[in-house]
């Protein structure tokens, strides 16, 4: 997981190589990858990890604490019981990829907690968003989890009690909580993605809260 750069042509001969499947059910492949977003296919030159051009991160700063605050929101609206024990089961296998110090399952895990979340708001216009929103999230994010010094080990901590606090506020269907959660959240890994790329300051702030 995240092992190609953004940009980097695929090589169908190669990947058919490594993945032992013939090219008919690679370039199958590589159209699915394509419609998700993961993968830019054109003619004549193939296919290449979707690139980070500065319109594509101006855009993921600017739309994806909006999304994600109205998805806790209806989250905590919706939440059962059965799917705040699913999300403490998540939990519970992200706390453990933090005690292993697992880059590719704290990703992992991370992404399956925000996720469910978005099960949870049960809307079929936000959950294409929210899908290709974390996609690029883990992509442009992922030197947060790679703990090297005291700040971002305090930084994965916060996250994981950050991820705590939303299962009780889904649990108590709180939905200011939930969305104020959601900001700080936000802003923790929004603070750490600098570390990564930064876009062009945006032109406004957008009141996310009410």
């Amino acid at each position: 997981m995240l092992t190609r750069a953004p940009g980097t042509p695929l090589d169908e001969a190669s990947l058919s190589r490594q993945f032992a499947v013939s090219r008919t059910p690679l370039r199958d492949i590589l159209r699915q990858l394509a419609g998700e977003g993961y993968v830019v296919i054109t003619q004549n030159k193939g296919a290449m990890v979707a690139p980070m051009d500065p319109k594509s991160m101006r855009n993921f700063f600017m739309t994806a604490p909006m999304i994600y605050a109205t998805i806790s929101r209806l989250a905590a609206m919706n939440a059962r019981p059965a799917d705040i024990d699913r999300l403490a089961k998540t939990q519970k296998q992200f706390k453990q990829a933090v005690a292993a110090q697992s880059v590719e399952q704290m990703v992992t895990y991370n992404d399956q907690f925000h996720y469910q979340i978005g099960e949870m708001a049960d809307n079929e216009y936000l959950m294409p968003s929210l899908q290709r929103l974390l996609m690029e999230h883990a992509r442009i994010g992922q030197t947060f989890w790679q703990a090297g010094d005291d700040r971002r080990t305090e930084s994965i901590a916060e996250a994981s009690r950050h991820h705590d606090e939303f299962i009780e506020a889904f649990a108590a269907h709180d939905e200011e909580q939930a969305v104020a959660l959601t900001l700080a959240h936000w802003e923790l890994s929004k603070a750490n993605m600098d570390d990564y790329i930064r876009p062009s300051p945006l032109s406004h702030e957008v009141d996310l809260a009410g």
